[in-house]
């Protein structure tokens, strides 16, 4: 190795220091948090479109289709008041226009007009073109009150699985790519009932929402391409498991549940976390309701008003989108958000 350093100078010291990155970036994003997984029958079960969700043999991950008759999609068997949320998905490649695949928490069944919801939605686009996705989260039913965020990846989500969590209590609220947080809601008492506070399900659904999903509907779904498939495994769900009618006596019962999730990892964010999620925001986020003074010309309570990010959205809370997962790597200083991570576990 020193021969051949020595022998070829800087470019190939160069070269192996960009392995070495690469190697790390690549264990980092395959990284989860120390969590236990299930399988699909330990706590799921189908929504809908049965004929479309195909579980594997081993009952260790479940896809879910969509063809020009259904899609489909899974719900947990219980309801759970906080918890920790999780699965490793991947998802349809190539032509995906006008598809939406969404891993969320909500109790709309149960409340239907005031209920709560925490979203992952991913967006399809045209051939060449990367998957979107946005997060969003209701209260009480406070859905003319939308507080979604919009976001490009850092890498290809049809090309291998990523982790996708959402940590959920009565403190904060978290989303997270793999390690990476890349939103955080903090409770406050402004928000009332606008924060997420009854018992919720663990949702995943693939479906046709083609009259908004990609460029506002300019791009439709075509079933030429079907069926579409996304794959989930890995799944995590650890909460405090209540029934909505007995939630005033349950109530007691997850204390000490509830403090035992507060103290495990995934409930905080370190400075190295903080760093990746910055540089998430930085560079990956092209909308914010926080910044949308058109629409809320006095942000939602729950804002925390960033200079750099408000010099970038201006007034609209939005910045011009486009582009290729090839086109991306050629840009400069858009650094991988995991590489902050690598800088805090080598401290």
């Amino acid at each position: 190795m020193d021969a051949w350093l020595c022998s070829n100078g800087g470019s190939n010291l160069f070269l192996l220091r960009m392995l070495m990155i690469f190697c790390f970036c690549n264990f980092v994003a395959n990284a989860s948090f120390n969590v236990t997984t299930i399988r699909f029958n330990e706590g799921l079960s189908p929504l809908f479109g049965d004929s479309n969700l195909v579980r594997s043999p081993d009952g260790k991950s479940v896809r879910l289709l969509l063809d020009r008759f259904t899609g489909s999609g899974f719900i947990s068997s219980k309801m759970y008041n906080h918890g920790f949320f999780s699965a490793r998905i991947k998802l349809p490649s190539d032509y995906t226009a006008g598809i939406v695949v969404a891993f969320y928490t909500s109790n709309g069944d149960v409340f239907e007009k005031n209920h709560d919801e925490l979203d992952f939605e991913f967006l399809g686009n045209i051939d060449g073109k990367p998957w979107r996705f946005q997060t969003n989260l209701y209260g009480n039913g406070s859905t003319n009150r939308g507080r979604e965020e919009r976001y490009r990846l850092w890498f290809d989500p049809s090309k291998e699985f990523h982790r996708y969590s959402i940590h959920w209590s009565a403190h904060n609220i978290i989303f997270y790519i793999d390690e990476v947080p890349i939103r955080e809601v903090v409770r406050n008492e402004a928000m009332g009932g606008d924060y997420p506070s009854k018992p919720m399900s663990l949702y995943a659904t693939i479906w046709d929402a083609s009259n908004w999903a990609t460029s506002g509907g300019k791009y439709k779904v075509n079933y030429k391409y079907a069926p579409f498939v996304s794959e989930f495994k890995d799944f995590v769900l650890d909460g405090c498991t209540s029934d909505p009618i007995q939630e005033v006596l349950e109530a007691s019962n997850c204390t000490k549940l509830n403090a035992r999730l507060n103290a495990r990892d995934f409930a905080t964010i370190t400075a190295g976390r903080r760093a990746a999620m910055r540089n998430f925001r930085e560079h990956y986020m092209y909308y914010s309701y926080c910044y949308d003074l058109l629409r809320y010309p006095t942000p939602p309570p729950e804002c925390v008003i960033i200079l750099t990010e408000q010099q970038r959205f201006k007034n609209t809370g939005r910045l011009k989108f486009g582009g290729s997962h090839r086109r991306r790597s050629k840009r400069r200083n858009k650094k991988n958000p995991s590489d902050f991570l690598n800088n805090e576990s080598s401290m």
